[in-house]
């Protein structure tokens, strides 16, 4: 029976009858987690098996927004605390290498955590450079203020992540950090120029086009469609995503529920899908809008399915060895310990 090309969030802590029914029959390709879906490590084990069991898929990805800082799923007391990506960016140190190291270190501690609950895909790392007066839903998740930091530092956490057996998802592609607005509340419009964007905004991503998975950006740039989101943009996904920056990996739109976005659910998927998405994102639990969002979602085939399959292959059969302790000992000490609650 073939997938659907859509990734979904549940509403608690265990699959209700009706979520297992509807998994069962559209058989999503992927499923992402919440804090809403997290309270033990033996809870989030089992639910993890639960979403699998839905499509027999013992390798179906399942996501999570685990970044530090103020986007992190996983919390105390059971998961420790980890730091935004600016404070790799700020660590003082005469080393120029030491915050690469150090953020790859991060992630793969990260990885570590994710990979004893069976979370293959982290939703890290962020890509977008912020600029000077833009809306802080971006801010210190930053790595830096430069293209080059970000790019830098993104690379070292993707590694990290993959080392660590979990596969990295860079975002917001082509770049959310000269947004004014939180696109999850309303649809931010970036009016630079073309060759302001290539110069900032898409460099990043094209440093690390070679990822197995993007999450795309409920951002309108005029400069390459003035009507549409990069979402829902076909001139965006084409002309920009896939050929100027050269990404060919799996392309997730952000969460179809966000306010950014117009229409209704099944109009919101089919363009994603339309413009080139290759899966679309819904992350609420929201049963009634999951029903909507199918009947403007495709099985997954064609290049997408390839793209898919070929993401999933980036998951190492073996993965690196790791002394957990020792390493966060390491990377307590290079922040002082002020992450290690």
């Amino acid at each position: 029976m073939a997938d659907a090309a859509a990734i979904f969030g549940c509403s608690t802590l265990r699959l209700t009858p009706q979520e297992r029914a509807f998994f069962r029959a559209v058989r999503p390709w992927g499923f992402i987690l919440f804090k809403r879906n997290i309270e033990t490590p033996d809870q989030v084990r089992a639910l993890v098996d639960e979403l699998r069991a839905t499509v027999d898929r013992p390798n179906a990805p399942v996501l999570i927004d685990q970044e530090g800082g103020r986007v992190q799923r996983l919390g105390p007391p059971h998961w420790r605390r980890y730091p935004p990506g600016r404070a790799y960016g700020d660590l003082a140190t005469n080393d120029p290498l030491a915050p690469r190291d150090i953020v790859r270190l991060g992630a793969r501690l990260l990885a570590h955590d994710l990979a004893a609950l069976g979370i293959n895909v982290d939703c890290v790392p962020v890509l977008d450079v912020p600029e000077p007066g833009a809306h802080d839903v971006i801010g210190d998740r930053a790595y830096g203020d430069t293209a080059q930091e970000v790019a830098e530092l993104g690379r070292a956490a993707a590694e990290g992540l993959i080392a660590g057996g979990v596969l990295p998802v860079i975002k917001h592609i082509p770049g959310h950090g000269r947004a004014h607005a939180d696109s999850h509340l309303a649809l931010p419009v970036v009016e630079a120029s073309l060759d302001d964007l290539d110069a900032r905004d898409f460099a990043p991503f094209k440093g690390l086009s070679d990822m197995p998975m993007a999450m795309t950006a409920h951002v309108v740039y005029t400069a390459i469609d003035p009507r549409r989101p990069a979402t829902t943009s076909r001139k965006a996904i084409k002309q920009v995503i896939r050929e100027t920056i050269g990404f060919d990996g799996v392309l997730m739109s952000d969460d179809l529920s966000m306010k950014a976005l117009s229409g209704d659910f099944a109009e919101r998927a089919r363009a994603s899908l339309t413009a080139g998405c290759d899966v679309i994102l819904h992350c609420n639990g929201d049963m009634a809008e999951m029903q909507a969002v199918m009947d403007g979602t495709r099985v997954l085939a064609g290049r997408a399915k390839v793209r898919c399959a070929a993401a999933l292959a980036r998951l190492p059969k073996v993965v690196e060895p790791f002394d957990a302790a020792q390493a966060r000992a390491r990377f307590d000490a290079a922040f002082d310990g002020r992450w290690a609650a």
